[in-house]
């Protein structure tokens, strides 16, 4: 199945409203910003990590601006050695490639085994921005249908200060 297709699929019969904008493939946040320029939501990264032995894995949203203190999020989370996963890692717990990973690749992490973090300083914010499975095309959500979508699909999310 369209990965994407599987995420419209899933917050349709959640009753979830979202707005999608189509563009040119972006990697980086920095290209996906300028196709997004001027609507309304607070622009997101989020980061696939693990812990050094590969037994744990991290989905942790944040403000695409701010930089991530690894060492305090290994302290955060009750980890050692938190880092990036891996390209594979990622493929295998989402099937996302790097430069699309989002909440929406939960939907194929059939083990259920990534805990979802959100840096609170962005949870007043009224949406969010992300890449819905796909880097052509941005979704904007409500921060509050985002954290229902999250724990209708099986997941605990944790707010935490960064």
């Amino acid at each position: 199945m369209n990965l994407y297709k599987k995420v419209e699929e899933t917050l349709a019969s959640l009753e979830i409203p979202f707005e999608i904008v189509e563009h040119e493939p972006a990697l980086t946040t920095e290209q996906a910003d300028r196709f997004i320029e001027g609507i309304e939501g607070v622009r997101t990264k989020t980061m696939f990590l693990t812990n050094k032995k590969k037994t744990a894995y991290y989905l942790l949203i944040m403000d695409d601006h701010k930089r991530l203190d690894m060492s305090a999020f290994g302290q955060i989370a009750g980890s050692k050695g938190i880092k990036m996963a891996s390209p594979d890692s990622l493929y295998e717990k989402m099937m996302l490639p790097p430069g699309v990973v989002s909440p929406f690749g939960l939907l194929n992490n059939e083990e259920k085994d990534i805990s979802v973090y959100i840096d609170k300083e962005i949870m007043n914010e009224e949406r969010m921005s992300f890449h819905p499975n796909t880097n052509e095309k941005t979704i904007f959500i409500k921060t509050a249908d985002l954290l229902r979508f999250v724990e209708a699909i099986g997941y605990q999310v944790n707010v935490i200060a960064l």
